[in-house]
């Protein structure tokens, strides 16, 4: 199973996704989409398999990956204080991969009935998804 983290800024919230996968699932084969180099360098210093930068990495390989993971703004135009263009967010949208997004509330977006927790937390249930759905679809 291929799975795509992406993430943008300096790339913290994907380096935590990351290494949280790595540890849990070592054999999961992780691309690393960054919007920028920062952002992609960041998660493969701690174990994406590869990575690549910008927004044509980004349109180009979210249909070639069986899952998407980040934060909920990678789908938002402007998102992650204005890195996410309009493509990106479109051909995240569009994907047939599975998406998995935490629901980091920023700016003027509220996700009501979401509880807020600690990022740390939120990172283990997306991990906890992606360790069920390998079960379910081990390919």
């Amino acid at each position: 199973m291929r799975i795509a983290v992406i993430d943008g800024q300096g790339g913290g919230i994907g380096k935590h996704i990351v290494e949280q996968l790595r540890k849990r699932i070592p054999e999961l084969e992780i691309l690393a989409l960054g919007t920028n180099a920062l952002a992609t360098g960041a998660m493969l210093r701690v174990g994406a398999t590869e990575g690549a930068s910008g927004e044509s990495a980004i349109c180009y390989n979210v249909d070639r990956v069986d899952i998407i993971v980040g934060s909920i703004a990678v789908i938002m135009v402007y998102g992650l204080l204005g890195e996410i263009t309009p493509a990106m967010a479109t051909a995240i949208s569009v994907s047939k991969a599975a998406k998995l997004f935490l629901p980091i509330q920023r700016g003027n977006i509220l996700l009501v009935g979401v509880p807020r927790i600690p990022l740390p937390h939120q990172i283990e249930a997306l991990v906890n998804e992606v360790e069920e759905r390998l079960k379910v679809n081990p390919s």
